[in-house]
């Protein structure tokens, strides 16, 4: 059963859009393809498909969060221009103060 001009502008009274005329006689037909796609995508997906929120499955990507060893503050800067208090020392920039 096709979806009629008045279904539409009844949906869009309830959805608060203010549609024109052009709208209304241009969505019933978008709409009724739409739902044909969607119908012939159930006939398709069968028992023996799971549904899913995805076309492909979603894992996490995150890693565990464990602790693991690390450079020390000495290797760290061993192989920077200059350090100070076990940390790199820059040039100043935009006249900072000290």
């Amino acid at each position: 059963m096709p979806i009629t001009r008045d279904e539409v502008s009844h949906l869009a009274r309830l959805a608060r859009l203010d549609l024109t005329d052009e709208e209304l006689d241009r969505l019933p037909g978008q709409l009724d393809d739409i739902l044909a796609a969607v119908a012939q995508v159930a006939r398709v997906a069968g028992d023996d498909v799971p549904p899913t929120s995805h076309a492909i499955a979603m894992t996490n990507v995150f890693r565990d969060d464990d602790l693991t060893p690390c450079l020390t503050p000495a290797e760290a800067l061993s192989g920077a221009p200059a350090a100070e208090d076990d940390r790199f020392r820059v040039p100043r920039i935009l006249g900072e103060a000290p």
